[in-house]
């Protein structure tokens, strides 16, 4: 498979999630899929709640997902989407602060640059980010000595 063909099965999954977003109060959905190293992909979706400090982002979703499997060392992308739920923009969503900050932990346990792919709701125009780019001077595993558990 060429790399535009991963990065558009990447969008369209995070597009597939996006459908399952449960945001009955911003009607804004969101939806993520991360690739792991062996090609294989996990989604999220937003998950709003009353009280809205508790609701979920799709990234965070997704990498928490990623982790109760217990492969966050094997992240290898991001693709993120997002839009009104009743159609209306086109524009590209970017990660929240604290998704950034999530995506940044996922990338330094995993030991490589993740690439983050921000799509339109139709997911035509694509642009990709580095953790880096969207988190500048990020804190991180790193900062407290941290490095990655290789499984062998």
């Amino acid at each position: 498979m060429t790399r535009e063909a991963e990065i558009a099965e990447l969008v369209a999954a995070a597009r597939g999630a996006m459908a399952h977003a449960h945001a009955p109060y911003s009607r804004f959905a969101v939806g993520a899929a991360v690739r792991l190293t062996d090609g294989s992909v996990v989604t999220g979706c937003n998950f709003e709640n009353a009280s809205y400090g508790l609701s979920l982002c799709a990234e965070t979703v997704a990498l928490a997902t990623v982790n109760a499997q217990g492969r966050l060392a094997d992240v290898a992308a991001i693709a993120v989407v997002g839009g009104a739920m009743d159609g209306a923009g086109d524009a590209i969503v970017t990660p929240c602060g604290r998704c950034r900050q999530v995506m940044n932990e996922a990338e330094q346990m995993a030991g490589r640059p993740l690439a983050i792919y921000c799509a339109t709701p139709d997911g035509v125009q694509i642009v990709e980010h580095s953790v880096a780019v969207l988190l500048p001077h990020a804190f991180g595993p790193a900062d407290l000595g941290i490095t990655p558990v290789r499984k062998s």
